[in-house]
């Protein structure tokens, strides 16, 4: 399947114009646009004409329009340029305001670039956050009451995360009606291309904007100071762009950057308002019948055509990431540059969204160059990934699924609950809930048509068994009789055994499984006299310190795994060469599995077993510690950890496909194909 990228509003691939622009600015027009020979002169002919278009287009007027690197560039630049107005007029014992304001929902480099030169130039005034309302828009009411003490006001155009568009023009009447002389600079980044500007005909002051969010390379911007607005360079140089921002400049970016405004320009090459709003609807009805209960993090009436942001109720934004990347469709769960960071979305939190939505959130965006038949093949695959959810019961399904054996482990927050299941029986145990996996553990219980049997802890439950009474009231259980096993409990063929250890408990499923509170060397002493465990019993700890499980022998041993467990995707051909009986294993999850279409590595037999699933499985493996095993995931975290886990219970020949399949794509693997 191809590529579908629905993340522009983190950047967006390079208009084939843009291209070849920049490749003829490279190979053609190449001269210094500081040069007065002939060749110099064409490329500041060129230059000059990006600039003229580019000022007619945002209606920059008597205004000054600089070339840089990118939108952070030019918040530092503006940010820079008012600070040190504001401490001139200080020294001269003029009257500033005492803060430096900024909208909640901000980009991160506004608030920082604030601190910054706050810091660096003494000013010391108060950086304060401007709230937001519900629908993510600035509080009027707010800033009218701290208009008064603002020396700088710093607001966007539309956000990055929501597409939630700004009231400027409330924003400006109140500063006009208050008489605020706070400088004034709005993020236009995610506006470019998408709402209309004249800027002159504004209060604004500073206007910052990045190429390659419309279809420009990266490393290109602008910044628009409006005429009066003070003004200091942050580069200093030879000065070049009339001595606003030294260093010579990017002319393959310049290039490439008029190669897309001539396309706004042109009126025939992106896709109207009109157009967009309508491929958002189409794409909004597949949501909704892909994810039943999906919740819109934005309102509709207010954002830009391009932006969705959702959570789907019992889902994480990684788990949907997952799902959608398996799937091929590139989305986001925020802002790029704090994707990685693993923390709710402060945009969602400012907007005060319950949190399990700011911390599950994704974000879909398309920029204006997409067409019909993209929205199209998106929607099919987003009610692709609705089904490959309903047939691994996290989402409910009329098709009840086969019940299955296993043994699955779900973390939250470094705790583990187990699940152990019986096909035979239709029967489960649950050992050690966790109350954030309730509605997990309960779904799957109903979708399998499970019988629960019991519900037990190794150790007393530090939420004084809130998570197990949650649970019971999930599946309307009658609390009698479903607690606790007392002794032994018959599990379709197998025994689930009770034995007491110190304070704690220890469940023991024959003598294959240990269901611990901590792999504790000590505590498998008495275990191991009484030969109710071998040295080849798994352990299950209530606790997840990365390991995923261990064995008696590897606990008490203290085994370290060797260091060398990558393999590069170009070196997994020859690697297959010379070990014909090497097992691939797909760690992602069944539900990734069902969004992908075909196999994912062509004419090799692959195992799937999902990283949940790994405890039920390491022993057959260890019956064969030479046999390499190569673990594979979607970017290569939980491909690690299943190699790291299996080396440290004694198999010598674990290793893990480096970058996962992201880089098995990336370098056209001849083994792998789209899936």
């Amino acid at each position: 399947m191809k590529e579908i990228y629905l993340d522009s509003n983190a950047t967006t691939c390079v208009l084939p114009a843009a291209v070849a622009a920049a490749r003829q600015a490279m190979e053609q027009g190449y001269g210094n646009p500081s040069s007065t020979h002939a060749t110099g002169l064409q490329a500041k002919a060129m230059m000059d004409g990006v600039r003229q278009r580019a000022s007619g287009l945002l209606g920059v007027g008597d205004g000054r329009l600089m070339f840089n690197s990118g939108a952070t560039e030019g918040i530092q630049t503006a940010v820079l340029s008012a600070l040190c107005a504001l401490r001139e007029r200080r020294d001269a014992g003029k009257r500033i305001g005492s803060l430096l304001l900024y909208g909640a929902t901000e980009h991160k480099a506004v608030p920082e670039s604030l601190a910054h030169w706050n810091r660096l130039l003494g000013l010391n005034l108060e950086v304060r956050k401007l709230p937001v309302d519900a629908q993510g828009r600035h509080d009027l009411q707010a800033l009218d009451a701290l208009i008064g003490d603002a020396a700088m006001l710093c607001t966007m155009a539309a956000n990055n995360e929501t597409g939630v568009v700004s009231d400027l023009s409330a924003i400006a009447q109140l500063l006009q009606e208050r008489g605020a002389d706070a400088y004034w600079m709005v993020d236009c980044v995610q506006a470019l291309g998408k709402l209309k500007l004249n800027l002159a005909a504004t209060r604004i002051d500073y206007a910052p904007f990045s190429g390659h969010k419309l279809y420009a390379p990266k490393g290109i911007g602008m910044l628009y100071v409006r005429a009066g607005a003070p003004f200091t360079p942050l580069m200093m140089g030879g000065g070049q762009e009339a001595g606003l921002r030294s260093g010579t400049e990017n002319m393959a970016g310049i290039a490439a950057l008029g190669a897309v405004l001539a396309a706004l320009d042109d009126g025939k090459t992106f896709r109207s308002h009109a157009d967009l709003a309508a491929f958002r609807e189409q794409l909004v009805a597949s949501l909704e019948r892909a994810f039943p209960g999906i919740v819109f993090n934005m309102p509709f009436d207010l954002s830009l055509p391009t932006t969705l942001n959702f959570s789907v109720p019992g889902l994480s934004s990684k788990e949907l990431l997952d799902l959608f990347d398996a799937a091929r469709v590139r989305v986001s769960s925020g802002s790029a540059c704090s994707a990685a960071k693993a923390l709710p979305s402060y945009v969602l939190e400012a907007m005060r969204v319950p949190q399990w939505r700011a911390s599950s959130a994704i974000r879909l965006s398309f920029g204006p160059l997409i067409d019909a038949a993209t929205v199209t093949a998106a929607c099919a695959r987003i009610e692709r990934c609705g089904e490959a959810l309903r047939s691994s019961c996290l989402l409910p399904s009329a098709l009840a699924p086969s019940p299955q054996d296993g043994i699955i482990q779900l973390s939250v927050d470094g705790q583990c609950t187990w699940l152990l299941s019986d096909a035979a029986s239709a029967s489960c145990v649950v050992i050690d809930p966790v109350a954030a996996l309730v509605p997990r553990l309960a779904a799957y219980i109903r979708c399998q048509h499970l019988a629960l049997r019991a519900i037990v802890h190794t150790a007393a439950p530090a939420d004084h068994g809130v998570a197990r009474l949650a649970l019971l009231q999930e599946l309307a259980i009658e609390q009698v009789g479903r607690i606790d096993i007392d002794g032994e409990l018959a599990l379709g063929q197998q025994r689930l055994r009770r034995v007491e250890c110190g304070e704690n408990h220890v469940y023991l499923l024959e003598q294959r499984f240990a269901f611990i509170g901590a792999l504790a060397p000590e505590a498998l002493t008495p275990l191991l006299d009484a030969a109710l465990v071998t040295q080849d019993t798994v352990l299950c700890a209530s606790s997840d310190d990365g390991g995923i499980c261990g064995t008696v022998r590897t606990v008490r041993d203290g085994i370290v795994p060797s260091a060398e467990l990558q393999l590069d995707a170009a070196a997994l051909p020859a690697f297959l060469r010379q070990h014909p009986d090497a097992i691939l294993v797909d760690v992602r999850e069944a539900y990734e599995h069902a969004a992908c279409a075909g196999t994912v590595f062509e004419g090799c037999a692959v195992r799937s077993v999902p990283l949940s699933r790994l405890a039920g499985q390491v022993a057959e493996w260890l019956q064969q510690p030479q046999r390499p095993l190569v673990f594979f995931c979607r970017s290569g975290n939980r491909s690690a950890r299943a190699a790291v886990c299996l080396r440290r219970l004694g198999h010598g020949a674990a290793w893990q496909l480096n970058g996962g399949m992201a880089m098995a794509e990336a370098t056209r693997h001849p083994l792998a194909i789209a899936a």
